[in-house]
């Protein structure tokens, strides 16, 4: 009788699950094209050094800060600027990120059936930062949107459950980021317009009129 290692060492093994077509890069490598012919691809790949990213589960910090951002900037923006989120943008051949939001020139969002935005449509992007894509958020994608010419840039911590904003503009020279300031209750800026966000309004609601 055979003992029970060598049971289990003639037990079946489970079969692997086969990588799908679409995630075996081309002889070329991928470019930023792709993205939009790449038949199965979860949403909001992005592409990388030409590497694809795939989005893990956002924490609710993350939906929180993406919302009170989005909420405040809608009300605020010139009528010549929009606010955009779940968008690419294309900087290069073979890099195609997908910031948390951007604010861009409002003609650039008149075409409805676009999947990506240009480089020089944005004004601004926005990352907050998550645990599992730290080096991208702190590092490499702003490092791209510097080369890009993005000329302004914020980068969100949770510092104690509690947002912290840095921000950053492009100096056209060097091509590179410099920190403008930190912000952590309030976030009032003259650039890339006048802003004024009361960052201790994560997660409330917001008052209507009258209340």
């Amino acid at each position: 009788m055979p003992d029970r290692e060598d049971e289990m060492s003639i037990a079946p093994l489970a079969e692997a699950e086969p990588i799908p077509d679409w995630a075996i890069p081309p002889k070329e490598g991928f470019t930023a094209d792709d993205l939009d012919r790449l038949p199965g691809i979860p949403p909001h790949t992005e592409l990388i050094d030409g590497t694809l990213v795939f989005v893990s589960p956002q924490t609710r910090f993350h939906g929180l800060v993406i919302f009170l951002l989005r909420r405040e900037l809608d009300l605020t923006a010139p009528a010549h600027l929009r606010v955009e989120q779940e968008m690419t943008v294309k900087l290069g051949r073979r890099q195609r990120p997908e910031p948390d939001l951007v604010l861009l020139h409002a003609h650039a969002s008149s075409d409805l059936m676009r999947t990506f935005y240009e480089a020089s449509d944005v004004l601004l992007a926005v990352e907050v930062v998550s645990e599992e894509s730290e080096e991208r958020d702190r590092n490499r994608k702003p490092q791209l949107y510097a080369e890009a010419g993005i000329p302004h840039f914020w980068r969100i911590e949770n510092v104690e459950n509690r947002p912290s904003v840095y921000v950053y503009e492009l100096n056209p020279v060097t091509k590179a980021y410099a920190l403008t300031g930190i912000h952590q209750d309030r976030l009032k800026l003259s650039l890339p317009y006048d802003i004024d966000i009361d960052l201790t309004e994560i997660g409330k609601p917001r008052s209507l009129p009258g209340q």
